[in-house]
Order: C-alpha cells, then structure tokens, then sequence
C-alpha cells in the first residue's frame, strides 16, 4: 500500500463506517484504489467488485475531501467519473464531503 492510499484509508474509513450498504471503489488516478464499505476504507485494486466506482485524479479528490469543490459539480463537468447504481454515488459523495 503506497502512502497515498494510506492516507485515503485513514481519513475515509471513519467517514465510512457505518454509513454504506455494499460497496464503493475510489480509482485515485495513478495512485490506485480504495474500497469503502460499512466496515470502513481499506485499500483496493482496479478489478475489485463494487456496486459503485468514482474515478479521478488526486487533485479532484482532495478538493472534494476538503470542500473547496462539489462532488456533483466535479462530475458534470468530467472531472468525477461515475460508473454503476448513482443512489450509491450520492451517498459515497456524502462520506467524501463529510457530510
């Protein structure tokens, strides 16, 4: 696990648990992958089951972790992509964001 992914465990998996049915997979442009699931965060690999997958760069995801960019607005304009059930994209948009 290379120390960004570790840094993307650590901070999402108390956003996780609890609050997520399945399972969602952050593709960190580069970097690789995380799962999240009601257990919490853990790190993943690009061909790992999920009901939902949000693909982009470090630099998107960071933004949104950090509030300085919307996770809705990130996908309209092709900076978010979202692959599978968009309820469950909603929802991990509400682990990343915090709220």
């Amino acid at each position: 696990m290379t120390p960004l992914i570790a840094e993307y465990v650590a901070t999402l998996g108390p956003r996780a648990t609890g609050r997520i049915r399945g399972r969602a997979r952050l593709e960190i442009a580069d970097h690789g992958s995380v799962l999240l699931s009601e257990t919490g965060a853990e790190p993943g690999t690009s061909d790992a089951p999920a009901d939902v997958v949000l693909g982009a760069s470090d630099a998107v995801f960071r933004a949104i972790l950090s509030g300085e960019q919307n996770p809705i607005t990130a996908y309209m304009t092709g900076k978010l992509r979202v692959e599978g059930n968009v309820q469950r994209a909603l929802k991990v948009s509400g682990i990343l964001t915090g709220s």
